[in-house]
């Protein structure tokens, strides 16, 4: 059976690669040349700065205060790396990136007769998408706290965690249904009115409208492939959290952010831009398989280890 390519689970259409955005975008290119250190938006320097401080604030306290496999269910500093990125690997985070990088390499419009964009044109995508993407780790970062906190609230007992897996497990096959069977019953996605949001913060440009469009995106991502984050929390959860639960839940949401990173050093390029939102389209089903998959099998696992 083969799944169609506009997938009703998505948050959110797929990005237009036209040309043709709405005449506001190009009155909104007035912020000029962003400032610049070794050639480098201050903006992009910032995010790498904070990414790098956590991580490496993160890995020193594991390294200095080695977690027991065995109180974390099994839980090892590579499995949440892994499942990190696969989290951020989900068809929401990615296309609404390759949406921004669209809209303002058009609005600069500053694009040269073979597609390449211009330096300013680059150093404005990194800049603002520097904001974007910070906004979505700071976003998703404050979900899992607020989870891993109302987990805490309802109580330490083990039922509490095996709950959140199975809901977690619900959430994974679902995400199969939504693929394979689209059109029976609702699907996991954002309200719709959450789409129109999105969309107007983008085009509105400027540094505020990036803010609110990272942060509508970390939302966003939570009904499309939140399932894996539920499971990790859970096992956070259920070894009592604690400041190693926080260093965890620090590296899962950098491992989070890595595909977004790599992702806006390379949307920076129309050619590459066209070729990616191609690829998005024409594969999302198939990475969101591999999501609920991944899913399934750690919801099983947990639910025998737990």
């Amino acid at each position: 059976m083969t799944a169609p390519e506009g997938q009703a689970g998505h948050c959110h259409p797929e990005p237009s690669l036209a040309s043709d955005a709405p005449a506001s975008l190009a009155m909104a290119s007035t912020s000029g040349d962003p400032r610049t250190l070794l050639g480098l938006p201050l903006g992009l320097i910032a995010l790498a700065f904070v990414l790098g401080s956590v991580a490496l604030a993160s890995t020193a306290w594991i390294v200095a205060f080695p977690l027991e496999a065995a109180a974390f269910g099994g839980l090892t500093l590579p499995v949440v790396l892994a499942s990190g990125f696969a989290d951020g690997l989900n068809p929401c985070a990615f296309a609404l990136l390759v949406l921004f990088a669209t809209y303002t390499l058009t609005m600069v419009g500053r694009v040269t007769a073979d597609g390449s964009p211009t330096g300013t044109a680059r150093r404005q995508v990194l800049a603002a998408g520097s904001l974007y993407v910070g906004a979505v780790w700071i976003t998703y970062f404050l979900i899992g706290l607020g989870l891993l906190s109302f987990l805490g609230w309802l109580g330490e007992d083990h039922l509490v965690t095996r709950v959140a897996v199975v809901i977690a497990l619900v959430m994974g096959l679902w995400m199969l249904k939504d693929v394979f069977l689209p059109g029976v019953g609702p699907s996991m996605m954002a309200p719709a009115a959450s789409h129109g949001w999105m969309h107007r913060a983008m085009e509105r440009g400027g540094l505020g409208a990036m803010l609110i469009a990272g942060v509508l995106v970390g939302i966003c991502t939570v009904p499309c492939s939140g399932a894996i984050y539920l499971d990790i929390v859970a096992v956070l959860h259920a070894s009592g959290g604690g400041a190693t639960g926080l260093a965890l839940l620090a590296l899962y949401n950098i491992a989070f952010i890595a595909p977004l990173v790599i992702l806006l050093a390379a949307v920076s390029d129309r050619r590459v831009l066209g070729r990616l939102g191609r690829w998005n389209r024409a594969n999302s089903p198939w990475v969101k398989v591999g999501l609920a998959l991944a899913v399934i099998a750690m919801s099983f696992g947990l639910l025998f280890t737990l």
